[in-house]
């Protein structure tokens, strides 16, 4: 009888490469699952990392909303201080144009009234240019002090000098030319100097005036009316209160003008009588007269230019010696320079100054001057 031997044992020689294989998958799901945990843990930190990336750009948003908020609110504050500003800004500009209108309008009165005040008192400041000559006549002292711009020079002569004036102009020129001349006197001859005559003189004068709260001028009064007459009947009128006037101080007549200076003793009363300007004034019991009141004015010289003026026929002898009476020295001078083979001419005038003698001699206008008015 034949026994059947059987295989027990666990792996046959397939099985053994099943097991090989077995192994291989898994180590093989070793590896893959340590390169997911790896991936994992790489998943995990850039999880991480974004978590903390975004909370820092949380962080970024929230701080600069915050910025934002207060930056927005410092602009809105801002703007409102400008507004305010501004509104203000537009108020005060507002008023100015209001205050630049009163003062416009109020500058317009004011031109007004200066152009008026300006045709009352009007002063030519331009002095024109006149030629003066000497015509013979003197002064016994410097008794003129008041500002004229008539041409009128007070010259003081020195001693031992002589002034002619010749008709001719060109005679006194030629005069000039030969500077020295031998005048015989009798039988001594002496020698003389011939100069010219020049004047510093004004040319342009401008005057600082104001109108004198106190004082008036009248003009336009009759002529034919005594002075004393018509000094109280102006005082009387311009003394009442219903004429305008008030306590009169001083009345004073200026007869180089023919005017009237009326001076009160309070200041306010001068003003209302020159807003008037004309006045009827009784002079005489049946007839008034109408007269003119202009402010009177202080006026003081702020600018004074001069310039040189030659006297043209006048022509001054100088290194006169004291030998013989004036009145005969006088008239030996005048026979000389008659004379044309002397170098003279016709004389119109002649004055000689002794020597330790005082003579102020006065040039007036020379009306040969072609360009006098």
């Amino acid at each position: 009888m034949s026994t059947e031997v059987k295989d027990f044992s666990l792996v046959n020689g397939d099985s053994m490469g099943t097991l090989e294989n077995i192994q291989k998958e898994i180590n093989k799901c070793k590896c893959q699952h340590e390169a997911l945990l790896k991936e994992h843990d790489i998943i995990k930190d850039a999880i991480e990392n974004n978590k903390s990336f975004a909370k820092k750009f949380q962080q970024r948003i929230e701080d600069k909303k915050n910025y934002l908020e207060v930056d927005n609110k410092k602009r809105t504050e801002s703007l409102e201080k400008e507004q305010e500003k501004l509104s203000t800004s537009q108020k005060e500009q507002e008023r100015l144009r209001t205050d630049i209108m009163r003062m416009k309008e109020e500058l317009e009165s004011v031109e007004k009234k200066n152009d008026l005040l300006r045709q009352k008192t009007e002063i030519s400041t331009a002095v024109p240019e006149k030629k003066v000559v000497f015509k013979g006549k003197t002064e016994e002292g410097a008794q003129c002090q008041s500002f004229d711009v008539k041409p009128r020079i007070v010259y003081p002569m020195e001693g031992g000098t002589a002034l002619i004036t010749f008709e001719d102009e060109g005679v006194a020129q030629k005069v000039l030319s030969l500077k020295e001349h031998k005048v015989q006197l009798g039988e001594c001859t002496i020698n003389v100097q011939a100069q010219p005559i020049q004047f510093l003189v004004p040319a342009y004068i401008e005057m600082d005036t104001q109108i004198c709260p106190h004082r008036i001028l009248v003009s336009n009064l009759p002529n034919k009316v005594p002075e004393e007459k018509l000094l109280d009947k102006l005082n009387i009128h311009f003394a009442k209160k219903r004429n305008g006037g008030g306590d009169v101080d001083d009345i004073d007549m200026l007869h180089d003008s023919g005017t009237v200076v009326i001076t009160f003793t309070e200041n306010n009363v001068a003003k209302g009588l020159t807003d008037k300007l004309e006045h009827r004034v009784e002079i005489m019991k049946t007839e008034t007269y109408k007269v003119k009141v202009t402010p009177f004015l202080n006026g003081e010289i702020s600018q004074l230019q001069t310039g040189n003026s030659m006297c043209l026929r006048t022509v001054q002898l100088t290194g006169i010696p004291d030998i013989m009476e004036l009145e005969n020295l006088q008239d030996h001078l005048e026979i000389h320079f008659q004379k044309a083979t002397n170098g003279g001419g016709e004389v119109e005038s002649i004055i000689y100054n002794p020597i330790g003698h005082t003579t102020l001699a006065v040039f007036t206008e020379d009306p040969e001057d072609s360009q006098s008015v």
